[in-house]
């Protein structure tokens, strides 16, 4: 019997973030929780700067316009920190 994997929906359904944290909840219900360590821009934002997000790339991306950031939903799922910061993995 064969078998077909489902394929998820990766679209941003809201986006929240803490001292340390980026947490990502995608339509699929799948959530992505990331160091906010990675996106210097972000980690250095007020919360009031990190709270004011918008979707982009027809809900693929996320764009804080008070500080200039972008993050797509297929880099957080790589694991990929902003260019130059150097992630930590075992």
């Amino acid at each position: 019997m064969a078998t077909s994997a489902q394929i998820g929906d990766e679209r941003v359904a809201g986006v929240t973030c803490d001292d340390d944290r980026l947490v990502v909840d995608l339509m699929d219900g799948r959530t992505i929780a990331v160091p906010l360590a990675w996106y210097p821009r972000l980690f250095n934002a007020t919360a009031e700067q990190r709270a004011n997000w918008e979707l982009a790339g027809g809900g693929y991306g996320i764009h804080w316009p008070d500080v200039d950031e972008d993050l797509s939903t297929e880099g957080l799922l790589r694991g990929a920190p902003a260019p130059g910061v150097q992630s930590r993995r075992a």
